[in-house]
């Protein structure tokens, strides 16, 4: 039986920050908008966060059963290392997208946007094909593009929707930074995985595109980030330019992954792509606010 803290460890908590950041920025939009709903923010984050350990669950389970992470340098997989049986994992996994859905179900009635059920359906089911199925899309180099749509598009919109009830051009133009530093995220990690990815046949984005462009690919994502805070400042409020502190823990990252780092190297950057995706969420909400 795996421990509590082995359970975290393969929640992958480094990777909470894609959950936290994007809930946080549709709040700012729609405290910007002078509609924020606090019940309705803490629902999305339990929406987001069960959705995000959720799916790195159903990762873990679908890529031990597969033999993909046999050998891997990262964090612990519970399905792989045994710590856990691979059906622990997977009830693990489905019972976080019950509670997902339980949260999302509550809001869609509140809400009374019964569209929005069609919404959190394509996102429970993205986040289990990602690696399992027959022929799951994250070994296609499809991931990158979900975690864009779904933990950038769809969270800030929707979490900015169930508050002001209401489609906004802001919450758009928001949520695409969002959602480039959520697939930030990802490539670095599958950065990190190239090599044994490739031996597995997991062909993701970063198999694909090959070392050099994943790298230039995740240097850009950061930049293109950082531009989405400057257009949202000249657009709508100067405060966002907030959003340059993230610089201070993004910088790091970038030149490590220039540089050619690798390996466990990586695992830091990962932690601090997090900490650069929390602190530019946590600062485009309080620049909205604010202004």
């Amino acid at each position: 039986m795996a421990t509590p803290a082995q359970w975290w460890e393969g929640a992958r908590p480094r990777t909470l920050p894609a959950a936290i950041a994007p809930v946080a920025v549709g709040s700012g939009v729609a405290a910007y908008e002078g509609s924020f709903v606090a019940p309705k923010a803490m629902l999305a984050l339990v929406v987001a966060l069960a959705l995000q350990i959720g799916v790195n669950y159903a990762n873990d389970y679908s890529d031990g059963v597969r033999g993909t992470d046999a050998e891997r340098v990262g964090p612990m997989r519970l399905t792989a290392s045994a710590a856990a049986t691979p059906g622990q994992v997977k009830t693990a996994a489905l019972t976080l997208f019950a509670v997902s859905a339980l949260a999302g179900l509550v809001l869609v009635l509140w809400t009374q946007a019964w569209w929005l059920l069609l919404v959190g359906v394509a996102a429970i089911m993205a986040a289990w094909y990602y690696t399992g199925g027959r022929s799951p899309y994250g070994y296609r180099g499809l991931g990158e593009v979900s975690v864009f749509v779904f933990f950038g598009l769809v969270a800030v919109v929707g979490t900015a929707f169930v508050q002001t009830e209401q489609l906004t051009s802001l919450a758009f133009v928001a949520a695409v930074p969002v959602g480039l530093l959520a697939s930030a995220l990802l490539v670095v990690n599958n950065l990190r995985d190239r090599p044994t990815d490739e031996v597995a046949g997991k062909v993701t984005l970063a198999v694909r595109l090959g070392d050099r462009r994943t790298r230039l690919l995740y240097v850009a994502m950061l930049v293109l980030a950082l531009t989405g805070g400057i257009v949202v400042a000249v657009g709508w409020t100067e405060w966002a330019l907030l959003t340059l502190l993230a610089l201070i823990p993004g910088l790091p990252p970038a030149g490590a992954v220039l540089r050619g780092a690798s390996g466990r190297e990586l695992i830091v950057a990962l932690r601090d792509t997090g900490r650069t995706q929390l602190l530019f969420g946590l600062a485009l909400a309080a620049g909205l606010a604010l202004g």
